[in-house]
Order: structure tokens, then C-alpha cells, then sequence
């Protein structure tokens, strides 16, 4: 049993290589993004142009997407629950990790927006999560401040001591 890249713990013959190899298409936005995502994993670059909304393909740059897929070492996909905007329209929110080709560790978190035509759902567009940002109610504790604990002792060599 080769297990399926999408992250689904399912065999891959019985998860993605049905619509990857052509027999299949994905019938909900979950698994179309799982599909996409084995397709770069595959580097099967005719099925991330079929599956992305026909509006939309000539927007993209075939060539890099492939280059992209070949040279990156896919680590894992994380999706969350989808979030229906209407009957026709849902966002998911995924998070693919990969090694680009210098080898270094990148995240790809994204909102991806899938349209359903005609009974069949396409990938549409991409936008940026909501990030909150946190704000602190107290000062940053400096290094050579006194450390909050009360001991009297400066951070660095306290509470902030590198271990």
C-alpha cells in the first residue's frame, strides 16, 4: 500500500490517482484540494489546468507551476473545514509545507476559492488568510531590566536565560 500524499491516510490508488490518472473527478472541494495537492506531489501539471476554473487558466504560468512542482519536496497538506459562501461557492483553508530547491522549509497557507459549474467544482482563486495580530499589554521585558519574577537579578540572567 503506497499511501496518498494528500494527507488522508487512504491508499493513493483508492484516493487520488483515480482523478489524477483521468478515471474520476473530484465531487467536493475537499477533495479536489487534496487531488491538487497530490498533483503537484505527481508533478501532473494537466490535471492542476483542468481542475482550475476556465475563466481563469490562461492567467497562469503553466511552465513555472511545473517547475515549481519538480523541484520542491512535499512535506504535508493541512485543510480545514470548508466554509460555504453560497450554494456554488466555498473557501477552504490549507496549509502545504515543502522544501523549495535550495532546500529550505516553506509553508504555503492560503484561502483557496472553489466554484461548482454544472455539477463540477473548480479551483477559482487564492487569497490570504486573516492573521490576528497579538498586541501586548506590558512593555517588552528587556535583556538588562529587572527580571519580573522579583529575584532581583537582571532577565538575561534569570527568566531569560538561553538554555
Amino acid at each position: 500500500m503506497q499511501v496518498c500524499s494528500c494527507g488522508s491516510d487512504l491508499d493513493y490508488q483508492q484516493c487520488c490517482a483515480p482523478y489524477l490518472e483521468g478515471g474520476q473527478y473530484p465531487g467536493d472541494p475537499v477533495s479536489l484540494m487534496r487531488a491538487r495537492y497530490s498533483a503537484h506531489v505527481h508533478v501532473n501539471v494537466d490535471f492542476l489546468r483542468n481542475s482550475y476554473h476556465p475563466a481563469h487558466r490562461d492567467e497562469i504560468d503553466w511552465v513555472a507551476t511545473q517547475r515549481w512542482a519538480e523541484r520542491s519536496q512535499w512535506l504535508g497538506l493541512r485543510v480545514g473545514e470548508p466554509e460555504h459562501v453560497d450554494d456554488d461557492t466555498v473557501e477552504l483553508e490549507l496549509v502545504a509545507e515543502y522544501r523549495d530547491a535550495q532546500g529550505k522549509r516553506q509553508r504555503h497557507h492560503e484561502i483557496s476559492v472553489f466554484l461548482c459549474e454544472d455539477g463540477q467544482w473548480y479551483f477559482s482563486d487564492a487569497k490570504l488568510p486573516q492573521i490576528a495580530q497579538q498586541r501586548r499589554d506590558q512593555p517588552k521585558q528587556g535583556r538588562n531590566d529587572p527580571c519580573a519574577c522579583a529575584s532581583g537579578r537582571k532577565y538575561k540572567q534569570c527568566c531569560g536565560k538561553r538554555t
